[in-house]
């Protein structure tokens, strides 16, 4: 009865909102961006919109590439060479492909160069290395935490510490994963030739696009973050919304519709049309800030909108959230944000996580 009792709890979930405006000098939508490091849908939708500006279209079509390596020995993400060429020029990621953060062991390679290792205990041990046990593991301790940064290993090629890892990955515990790899640079990407000698693929990300006639939309006011009856909608229910629309749920709430009874908040107002586009893959934080600037200029020329939205989802397995914040799944596994733009250049800017979370920065 215990048992059943714990799968019937709700878990516990985060909703931070805040509001700001991108001209203060303050403010941290940016950095709040940058620090969001594994996504893998992004979408916005804009009210009484039919069509994308060129502009726009243009970043879209450019969110990509990303590759995709099969069985690739960890030992290869802390060569000199990998590091010299990927992590010190640009901006690189990684992350492990088709693995439970929960049960399986897990790698993600941050932006900054850390390299963090999500093991269980028995792989833990065969490394030999040194980290911490997960903050979400429990009285029994089964999930551990290495963090390794590649940017001290190549200042100190010769050091104990970098001979150590090195025997470990290729000796003791040799660990190889299908990986996931998205490089930021000026350059011309060379990962393909890169992994020449590995099972490698370039992919694009998945772009989808609709146009809703006649949407009901929240009534929105930027200095409303929390609502007012009868006068403006909160970021709560704003968030509830959009999980809706992009799901392409029914919100008329008919009494015959028995797969969803959820309705448009109120105030509502019907717009003509909305223009909404999801793009799934391996998307960089760079990517996402030139899509946020481009739609803050949206409402540089006089627009019917009074708001627009960007919305970003994580990686459900990857270990850490925001920064090197520890990660987990529980029954969700979810870590997103939201910015609601609006037309006088304020913003709100929402952010959520799952259970095993710590709350958003």
């Amino acid at each position: 009865m215990a048992t059943l009792r714990r799968l019937r709890e709700v878990p516990r979930h985060l909703l931070v909102c805040e509001k700001s405006n991108f001209g203060h000098d303050k403010s941290r939508h940016r950095h709040l961006v940058e620090t969001h490091y594994h996504n893998y849908r992004v979408s916005f939708l804009i009210p009484e919109c039919g069509i994308l500006s060129k502009e726009l279209e243009k970043l879209v079509m450019e969110t990509g590439p990303y590759y995709f390596v099969k069985n690739l020995p960890l030992y290869e993400l802390i060569t000199q060479e990998f590091i010299n060429t990927f992590v010190k020029k640009g901006s690189c990621c990684a992350l492990t492909y088709n693995t439970n953060i929960d049960e399986d062991n897990t790698v993600a390679l941050l932006p900054n160069g850390k390299l963090i290792l999500s093991l269980d205990k028995d792989t833990y041990e065969e490394t030999g290395l040194q980290g911490r046990p997960s903050q979400y593991s429990g009285r029994k301790i089964m999930k551990f935490i290495v963090s390794i940064d590649l940017m001290d290993l190549s200042f100190n090629p010769d050091s104990k510490k970098y001979e150590r890892i090195s025997w470990s990955f290729k000796e003791k515990k040799p660990l190889k994963f299908d990986f996931l790899l998205a490089w930021h640079h000026t350059e011309e990407s060379t990962m393909m030739s890169y992994f020449s000698s590995y099972q490698v693929q370039e992919h694009q990300p998945k772009i989808a696009v609709s146009t809703m006639s006649d949407l009901q939309c929240p009534v929105l006011q930027s200095y409303e973050l929390r609502g007012k009856p009868e006068v403006a909608c909160s970021a709560g229910e704003l968030l509830d919304w959009l999980g809706a629309v992009f799901c392409h749920a029914e919100l008329n709430n008919e009494p015959n519709n028995f797969i969803s009874t959820y309705c448009c908040p109120q105030p509502s107002v019907v717009v003509a049309k909305a223009y909404l586009c999801t793009i799934t893959g391996f998307i960089l934080p760079e990517k996402i800030c030139l899509l946020l600037d481009q739609l803050c200029h949206y409402f540089d020329e006089p627009k019917l909108a009074p708001w627009v939205t960007l919305s970003v989802q994580g990686f459900a397995d990857s270990p850490v959230s925001w920064r090197e914040n520890e990660h987990g799944f529980r029954k969700g596994g979810e870590h997103l944000y939201n910015f609601v733009i609006f037309n006088n250049q304020d913003y709100w800017l929402q952010m959520a996580v799952g259970a095993n979370d710590d709350c958003p920065p």
